[in-house]
């Protein structure tokens, strides 16, 4: 992202000397650039409420005040040009930048990103507990807001998460919540949307937006498209056919492939996405602590890293290293006679009563494939049948909410470059259920996070330590959760693209707009 950061600050020192120049049209005619996904990709319209694969379109189609950038490990300027806070941590004032404009447009300025983080904050559903340290915010000027914090969080990296810290025009329609579910946006990212398939593999297309503030005077795409293609062989064929332009996940074979190809390049580089299998800890047989304990002993956690080829490494603790909150020294290790042990202290195992599971994963997910079919191998020895089902996302999810499953695959990322959204939404106390597909209920686990945030702030080590504990909490005592492995985001795309960078706080996601297309 290095490039992105450089031109960023010398339009910042261009804008201090002259006014900004009007922006050039978007190009016309160019190559599409197709983006070829596994999963479906539009879950959510509503940038306020998003919180699923979407991310990958709209960090192209909204901007949010900062960016995290991977070099620095800090943010760094987006819509906001510079900021500052109080010394206590509890006053926060941006800078925004001058001349945005909405997709629609309208003007965005100091008064508009008030009213989009108010009424994220409103919608209390998805990514929006970022903003539960705000308790006012001000327009000071058409350039300047100021938040004011009932505790101090670093606020200039929750204004760089991934979901709910997207500006968008609240202006846009009278009803805004229709206007989007009809796959229309009001951002003011580079692209736009023109084209919406619901349920189809060319799912999504986006478009230049002529009136971007970075302007396009040097080459750009001019189209995104976006298509759902699970079959990884038919996705690195369309990939060779230059029908595609990026794939974002292969599995080894085909990744070690896409590395000896000529005319593709690829990106294997550590993520901090991470692989978790959440037990049902409120019904069903997995309702017992002991069963649950099994199921993390009976994973095959050394043989899935040599089975995956580098597609992957070890899980230490729950928040992946990089991150406050890493707990070395906690990688999991295959036990099958511990497994079988709690098992017939349950009443089953082998000599006991036959025990049958149901374990739901995203469909087109190799990796995950693989971890279902040597979980099911293992557990036939211990008596123990798996049920195992491949769900499109959307309805793996929906199904997940209703407590549908004993086992529940997924991966998870975080919400900000941050190690609270590990724990905050998917172990915290929550219900209806969204993320937190364990259905864990545990208040004194809830009472260790809900300090987490400010711990961050004012004492470091306090919040490691705070991690720590909760850790311990989660996979020791209450062994609501396994984690397989951490992802590494192992990337093929055409010879012909540059300047790609990935950014493992936006997962899987491709800043078009960065791209140079030639060839």
């Amino acid at each position: 992202m290095r490039r992105r950061f450089a031109a960023a600050a010398a339009l910042i020192l261009l804008a201090a000397c002259s006014p900004p120049p009007e922006p050039q049209r978007a190009p016309e005619g160019e190559s599409p650039f197709v983006y070829v996904k596994n999963t479906d990709i539009m879950t959510e319209w509503d940038p306020g409420r998003s919180y699923s694969n979407e991310i990958i379109a709209f960090q192209n189609i909204y901007e949010t005040l900062t960016l995290w950038d991977p070099v620095t490990k800090k943010s760094a300027p987006r819509l906001a040009t510079s900021w500052r806070s109080s010394a206590d941590g509890r006053t926060w004032t941006f800078s925004l930048r001058p001349g945005v404009t909405f997709h629609t447009g309208n003007p965005l300025d100091a008064t508009a990103v008030k009213a989009s983080i108010e009424r994220t904050m409103a919608s209390k559903t998805g990514a929006s507990y970022i903003w539960d340290a705000v308790s006012s915010i001000r327009a000071e000027g058409p350039h300047t807001v100021t938040f004011a914090l009932k505790y101090p969080v670093p606020l200039d990296l929750v204004a760089s998460a991934g979901y709910a810290a997207y500006i968008y025009d609240t202006k846009a329609a009278p009803d805004l919540g229709k206007w989007f579910k009809e796959g229309r946006d009001a951002g003011s990212g580079p692209y736009t949307v023109t084209k919406w398939n619901k349920g189809k593999e060319d799912e999504l297309t986006l478009k230049a937006y002529d009136g971007y503030w970075g302007g396009w005077r040097r080459p750009h795409y001019n189209t995104i498209k976006y298509q759902v293609v699970p079959d990884p062989e038919r996705a690195y064929r369309m990939l060779q056919r230059g029908e595609a332009s990026f794939v974002d996940r292969l599995d080894p074979r085909l990744f070690a492939r896409a590395k000896a190809a000529p005319g593709v390049r690829t990106s294997d580089r550590p993520s901090f996405t991470t692989a978790v299998m959440l037990f049902n800890t409120a019904e069903g047989p997995t309702k017992d602590v002991r069963v649950r304990k099994a199921l993390q002993k009976a994973v095959d956690y050394q043989g899935l890293m040599k089975r995956l080829k580098g597609a992957v490494m070890p899980a230490s603790g729950i928040i992946p290293e990089g991150l406050l909150g890493h707990v070395s020294g906690r990688v999991p290790k295959q036990d099958l006679a511990a497994a079988t042990r709690l098992l017939q202290l349950a009443g089953y195992g082998p000599g006991g009563r036959p025990l049958r599971l149901s374990l739901t994963y995203a469909e087109g997910e190799a990796d995950e494939e693989v971890l279902v079919r040597r979980l099911r191998a293992t557990l036939r020895q211990l008596n123990v049948t798996l049920d195992a089902r491949a769900m499109h996302w959307n309805e793996q999810w929906e199904l997940g909410k209703k407590r549908g499953q004993d086992i529940f695959v997924m991966y998870w990322w975080p919400d900000y470059a941050d190690g609270y959204s590990y724990f905050g939404q998917v172990f915290r106390s929550m219900n209806p259920p969204v993320f937190n597909l364990a259905y864990l209920d545990d208040p004194g686990l809830d009472a260790l996070l809900d300090v987490a945030p400010e711990l961050t702030v004012t004492d470091k080590p306090a919040a490691q330590r705070t991690y720590e504990q909760a850790t311990v909490r989660v996979l020791d005592q209450r062994a609501a959760a396994a984690l397989p492995w951490v992802v590494k985001s192992q990337r093929a795309f055409l010879g012909s693209i540059q300047g790609y960078d990935d950014n493992p706080a936006y997962p899987d996601v491709v800043f078009v707009y960065d791209l140079r297309p030639s060839g």
